[in-house]
């Protein structure tokens, strides 16, 4: 069976952003992920550990730096396809810094792989 798991407002910080100063001290940023999940039946090793996805996704924007929300909603949906069962992937990241340094409601980029 093929379904569907939202995680949304995983929050985490990291050193990331392409203006000057940006990756002087962390910064927030706020990850939400659409999950296609090929389920095997009623057990939790036959689906996602939501609970371990989640995780990876915290170490992806904790450990690295990248200049792009874009290219870190990249990597997450990679890391997030290194699932066994996880068939397709939809992330998008908020930068709430960035939304009041504009004085908008947010900034956010997704990402769907596999993309065809």
């Amino acid at each position: 069976m093929s379904s569907r798991v939202f995680l949304s407002g995983i929050e985490v910080e990291g050193l990331h952003g392409a203006r000057p100063g940006e990756k002087d001290a962390a910064q927030p940023f706020v990850v939400d992920l659409d999950l296609e999940i090929n389920v095997g039946d009623d057990r939790i090793d036959a689906t996602a550990d939501y609970r371990v996805v989640t995780e990876r996704v915290r170490s992806v924007v904790a450990g690295g730096s990248f200049d792009l929300i874009e290219s870190m909603a990249d990597a997450i949906a990679r890391e997030c396809l290194t699932f066994d069962r996880v068939l397709r992937a939809t992330v998008v990241v908020h930068k709430p810094n960035a939304a009041s340094r504009l004085g908008i409601q947010g900034v956010a980029a997704a990402v769907t792989l596999p993309d065809h």
